[in-house]
């Protein structure tokens, strides 16, 4: 997405700041997702099956929380490696991150519409999704400040 017709990017900004556009990108959806899934849990409270619920928001946070570390590795270090200090503002993701994030949005909205899936699905898959993607958002902002720190040392 950059302008390859100039050395100037399109929207310039500093390459940490990339790292602050992902931790908002992964952490503003995550936190919407927890809140669907939490009420989720508390329209099938009381069941009993709210202890297989949570085994099953355990597995999926696990999952969940072990792909997106190494997509937050491989991100951060694509973008600290930057040799440009400014990079376009739409760099923040590469083409596979943008073709990921909109099969994602597209999967989660079509999932609302299949008929017949179960609220039981929805609390344990949201309550592990949501906060999974909220430890990815905190990665990057912590990647973001650590950044900082350095740009400061310099």
């Amino acid at each position: 997405m950059e302008n390859t017709s100039a050395s100037k990017p399109i929207l310039p900004v500093k390459k940490r700041h990339l790292l602050l556009a992902n931790a908002i990108i992964w952490g503003a959806p995550g936190i919407k997702i927890l809140i669907t899934g939490v009420q989720a849990y508390l329209s099938l409270w009381p069941s009993k099956k709210i202890i297989f619920l949570a085994i099953g928001t355990v597995l999926v946070l696990a999952g969940f929380t072990a792909m997106f570390s190494r997509i937050v590795k491989k991100y951060s270090d694509r973008i600290t490696g930057f040799p440009e200090e400014k990079k376009s503002v739409f760099a923040f993701l590469s083409t596979k991150g943008y073709i990921l994030i909109i099969f994602m949005m597209c999967l989660g909205i079509s999932l609302k519409f299949i008929p017949g899936v179960p609220t039981e699905f929805f609390a344990s898959f949201y309550c592990g999704l949501g906060p999974a993607l909220i430890v990815a958002a905190a990665k990057f902002f912590s990647a973001w400040i650590e950044e900082g720190k350095k740009a400061s040392d310099k």
